[in-house]
């Protein structure tokens, strides 16, 4: 079987493949890609079913040895890859041979980028994905990021190498938004109108207290009307929660599965890949939408996933 040596780890670098949904009744989060988009894409074009498992890198890339070769893609920000010190593309497939090394470096876009291996990351699985949970040190590499001289197998391989890429047009339409569309949340007419019009009409930073369980964001306070606490409940993926004090903070991958503080609004699935490309210092502005738009920005960015013409040899 195949490997890859960690000769450096990176700030952050994780096993992830599309998570385990399904488990917050039991109090397990989902985890999984904080850039879904950028996984799947990487999948296919190293030929990987979209949800093989595969190396999350944040903010900070690491080096990685390949004593067998491999066939690779590196999907989402900009790490300045570097094979055997010469640069090499993003969003294109890549031949390793027997012993050489991939370095990543500093971000020059975005908080992630992902190492897709064809054959994917051979990790043990929990509750049906290969993901890690940092917070709780489930799945992935021994439930933890990624250290020197760890040594992670590869999945069986089979095929020839042929050239492909990410198509222009393609990259043009699935890059990052600045502007995250949002549906209202279940506690949105808790809000007066002054506040949600203070929400929808500033823009906000991400704090650099943020991680993977949510970003918490700086900006004008939006403040709920008199109403009283209220009662914990279920969270979702992408829910905007305004604590005491009512500064935003979009709940991500590692969220907590309960929460008590209301929920002004919810981040659409198909913007979700751009909150994991969001880093600290950044800004960001909000848009409402309809329940109708945001059901067809998901179905066009499936679309858009799964056509013959995203690829191009």
């Amino acid at each position: 079987m195949s490997v890859i040596e960690v000769l450096a780890p990176g700030l952050l670098t994780t096993v992830q493949d599309l998570g385990r949904p399904g488990f917050g009744p039991m109090g397990v989060s989902a985890a999984g890609a904080a850039d879904p988009l950028a996984l799947q894409i990487g999948n296919r074009l190293v030929d990987n079913a979209r949800g093989a498992a595969a190396l999350e890198m944040t903010l900070l890339g690491g080096s990685f040895r390949f004593p067998e070769g491999a066939v690779v893609a590196l999907a989402g920000s900009d790490f300045g890859p570097l094979l055997d010190d010469i640069p090499i593309e993003m969003w294109a497939l890549i031949k390793l041979g027997p012993g050489q090394t991939l370095k990543l470096g500093p971000s020059r876009s975005g908080a992630r980028c992902y190492l897709c291996v064809r054959g994917g990351i051979a990790a043990g699985m929990f509750l049906g994905s290969a993901s890690t949970d940092v917070l709780s040190g489930l799945g992935g590499y021994n439930g933890r990021p990624l250290r020197k001289g760890d040594v992670l197998n590869i999945g069986e391989t089979e095929g020839p190498f042929r050239k492909a890429a990410l198509g222009s047009e393609a990259l043009k339409k699935l890059s990052p938004r600045k502007v995250l569309r949002l549906t209202p949340g279940p506690q949105s007419d808790w809000f007066p109108e002054s506040s949600q019009q203070l929400f929808y009409g500033n823009s906000y930073r991400v704090s650099e207290e943020s991680n993977r369980m949510g970003l918490r964001l700086k900006g004008p306070p939006v403040l709920a009307g008199a109403g009283g606490g209220m009662i914990t409940e279920g969270v979702s993926l992408g829910a905007i929660q305004i604590p005491e004090g009512g500064q935003p903070i979009i709940l991500f991958v590692e969220q907590q599965t309960t929460g008590g503080y209301p929920k002004i609004a919810n981040v659409i699935s198909a913007d979700l890949s751009s909150v994991g490309q969001l880093r600290p210092r950044d800004e960001v502005r909000f848009e409402k939408v309809s329940w109708e738009m945001a059901r067809a920005a998901l179905r066009e960015q499936e679309a858009l996933l799964s056509a013959d013409a995203l690829i191009s040899g």
